[in-house]
């Protein structure tokens, strides 16, 4: 068994046995999942102080250790989710084009320096997939001088990006194309090094896919946007994930992409008035039908907001086809929206520390995949954190 199929077999038997603490809908549930199962994970729970919420928000490690006396397991699923940092290779940049980093954002170029650097060199011409107008692609060509074919679905984009490269004189080509096409996997070539940074979901399973089918010589991806797929829910890729008891939905995928930051008081306080205003009129409205089932309604413009809950519940009713009886206490639905909210931001709280172990659960599934069709996998981090959330990157090389 390889060490990949090892951490993600582990990773697959603790996020089974604690699916309780991680793969339910907050917004969904009246009280934890867990009250009479771990009673005193939801008492300490409910005496947490809203500021130790959002220092926990910001301190993951603080958050583990909080919670790992409730749930010792955890510490057990964040030593399988560390990853080694990839070794950096020197680059040079004495002769790259001038400007090459003209209208790049500053972030994401150094993400692109981050990933570039990572990358074994091969020596191989590039393709670089759902280039948008090639930021990646620029690095590429410029620092390794081998032709990079860029593929782009927005004609625009593509128009863009190839008048740069002309303008930067690198050996650039970009192809207008939905990367879920016959004529976009013949892109894929045999003697070729595939790459995506931050592609989502199944646009770059697709690029694996390929790959694996055309025996392609490398790839190197960093995976983004998981739960951006066409199917109901998530398609295991590997043997071993295939054999899992999980089963995930678009909603448990995005669970990886919830990175917490420490946010401003004006952005937590609109946060706080649009969350209980949803959960508020969802009170009323189960009230109303007589039902149990939470009722999700559209995003709604924040100017809305500053109306007031009762101009929020009737455009929210008009959305959902229901119609609102004269004489509703409007207060007293507000405030069990309030109520909820602080429930509902104490679940959160536990699932995030089941976000970055899902996260790997799912990279390993991608890597023993492209193991599986004969390629020697590595999997690791190519930047810290503050550069992006989504710095783990699988390079998977042909063995043969």
């Amino acid at each position: 068994m390889s060490a990949c199929s090892e951490v993600f077999c582990q990773l697959d038997h603790w996020l089974t046995k604690l699916r309780p603490y991680w793969q339910f809908m907050p917004f969904a549930c009246p009280d934890y999942p867990w009250r009479d199962s771990l009673p005193a994970l939801a008492e300490w729970l409910d005496d947490l102080p809203e500021a130790e919420i959002a220092r926990f928000l910001a301190d993951p490690q603080a958050l583990r250790q909080a919670v790992s006396p409730y749930l010792p397991e955890i510490d057990h699923l964040a030593q399988l989710s560390v990853l080694p940092e990839l070794p950096a290779r020197t680059r040079s940049q004495q002769l790259w084009p001038r400007n090459l980093e003209a209208g790049i954002p500053g972030r994401k170029w150094h993400q692109i320096l981050a990933f570039h650097a990572a990358i074994p060199a091969n020596g191989l011409p590039w393709l670089e997939w759902c280039a948008g107008k090639g930021y990646l692609g620029r690095v590429l060509a410029a620092a390794d001088h081998q032709p990079v074919v860029s593929l782009e679905w927005q004609h625009s984009l593509c128009t863009d990006g190839q008048a740069i490269a002309k303008r930067l004189s690198l050996p650039m080509t970009f192809q207008q194309g939905d990367a879920f096409s016959p004529e976009s996997a013949s892109l894929v070539q045999p003697a070729q090094h595939a790459v995506a940074l931050h592609a989502c979901g199944d646009l770059h399973v697709t690029l694996l896919k390929q790959v694996a089918v055309r025996q392609a010589k490398a790839v190197s991806i960093s995976p983004c946007c998981y739960h951006l797929i066409r199917s109901a829910q998530y398609e295991p890729l590997s043997e071993p994930a295939k054999a899992s008891q999980l089963v995930l939905t678009k909603h448990d995928l995005r669970m990886p992409l919830q990175e917490t930051v420490t946010a401003g008081q004006r952005v937590r306080k609109q946060r706080f008035v649009e969350v209980s205003f949803r959960l508020g009129f969802d009170a009323l409205q189960q009230f109303l039908q007589h039902s149990h089932a939470y009722l999700p309604v559209p995003n709604v413009q924040k100017a809305l907001l500053q109306e007031g809950f009762e101009a929020f519940c009737q455009w929210a009713a008009e959305k959902k086809g229901i119609q609102l009886p004269n004489g509703i206490d409007y207060r007293h639905w507000q405030q069990a929206g309030e109520h909820r909210f602080h429930r509902v931001e104490r679940m959160e709280l536990i699932r995030q520390v089941f976000r970055r172990p899902l996260e790997l659960w799912l990279v390993y599934d991608r890597a023993m995949f492209m193991a599986q069709a004969g390629y020697q996998v590595s999997v690791g981090t190519f930047c810290d954190k503050p550069i992006t959330p989504r710095n783990i990157l699988i390079h998977a090389q042909l063995e043969k």
